[in-house]
């Protein structure tokens, strides 16, 4: 986030506040706490805590024309800051630092903030996007609350630039008109199959586990293997990709349907061996490699959530009301785009955050990512 790019691409959000009596500009306000997530602040006393200790080295970017706002401004002006237009700058400004990567994985899930919730609300439950590549969070939208993950999905596709680029979502995102929406922006897909999808399912998994069993004999497919050892812990998974569905009924219902996939999950520790079998569905008409690719990518969104509930707290936050939790979501993904990017020093996200506090020097390093 060099500080002229975030300023370009955020300063377009409408203020949310009257015009009587405004003190600080909104950007400021953003800048602010963006670089104290950056640096482990949680909440909105610390926030402005940060910016009071900072503020001659904030000044160099910002006006700041009457000092750091309080505490309750931060949280006023999160409280009703237009989530729509906020995830729209976060857009903007991802398509500024990203890199375009052929095949390029994108990986859809989503998470919920636990505590954020009260008697009359549920908790946030957001879905995000992740490129595996450039380790970035392209986007995140909020699941309403009489919704669900599958109404959401659509929505942050259609912000996306997904052309040439394998899409992979779980289960619940293994929908007819998701898969669609995916081919009609020129990307592939890999969609995890499970029950919620009947008939699909069952005359997959049959398929499969007859296929498995005989070792895929008269069955033309392609395979690779991985291997890991860490710890103790071996894990052998088989991958494999069936391009020939003459027997899948359902077929043709599915745009871009090309093959099956199936991994085989084999995990020893020490004398005890456990099996997993997961089923796939996708448009890629080959390439095993890529196929497995595209599968362990996906992990990658997990990997983002883990440091999202290990660096910043996520799931302890307690901000609920309001759009003040979207709007705080959004700014931690800014905050772990940007440390994510920065890769001169090659400790841990917790570790660059208390860096980062220490030092304006290494803070203003990870801004220029």
């Amino acid at each position: 986030m060099k500080p002229g790019s975030f300023l370009e691409h955020f300063s377009v959000i409408p203020d949310p506040r009257s015009t009587t009596n405004r003190k600080h500009l909104l950007i400021d306000i953003l800048f602010v706490t963006v670089c104290a997530v950056i640096c482990g602040a949680k909440g909105w006393d610390e926030i402005s805590e940060f910016g009071k200790c900072r503020h001659d080295w904030l000044k160099r970017f910002l006006d700041l024309p009457n000092g750091i706002p309080s505490h309750e401004t931060f949280r006023d002006v999160f409280l009703f800051l237009d989530t729509k237009k906020f995830n729209e700058s976060f857009g903007s400004w991802v398509l500024d630092i990203a890199q375009k990567i052929p095949g390029e994985i994108i990986s859809i899930d989503g998470k919920t903030s636990r505590r954020s919730f009260s008697s009359n609300t549920k908790p946030l439950h957001m879905v995000s996007a992740w490129a595996s590549k450039n380790s970035l969070v392209l986007s995140q939208v909020k699941v309403d609350e009489k919704s669900n993950e599958i109404t959401a999905i659509p929505e942050i596709l259609s912000v996306l630039d997904i052309h040439g680029c394998i899409v992979t979502i779980d289960a619940m995102g293994c929908q007819k008109d998701i898969a669609e929406k995916i081919m009609a922006g020129g990307g592939d897909y890999i969609l995890a199959l499970k029950g919620n999808q009947g008939n699909l399912h069952a005359q997959v998994k049959d398929f499969m586990n007859i296929s498995v069993e005989t070792v895929f004999k008269d069955v033309p497919h392609e395979k690779t293997v991985t291997i890991e050892k860490d710890h103790g812990r071996i894990e052998a998974r088989e991958y494999f990709l069936v391009n020939e569905l003459d027997w899948l009924e359902t077929r043709q219902a599915w745009k871009g349907l090309n093959s099956i996939g199936v991994v085989v999950s084999r995990r020893t520790i020490q004398d005890k061996t456990t099996t997993e079998t997961r089923l796939y569905i996708t448009s890629l008409k080959s390439n095993v490699k890529l196929f497995a690719e595209g599968v362990r990518s996906h992990w990658g969104v997990e990997s983002m959530h883990w440091s999202l509930d290990i660096a910043f707290q996520e799931d302890q936050c307690r901000k609920r009301l309001e759009k003040s939790a979207a709007n705080f979501a959004i700014v931690r993904h800014i905050a772990l785009n940007l440390l994510k990017k920065e890769q001169s020093y090659k400790g841990s996200i917790v570790r660059k955050q208390f860096k980062a506090a220490l030092t304006e020097e290494y803070l203003e390093k990870v801004l220029q990512c």
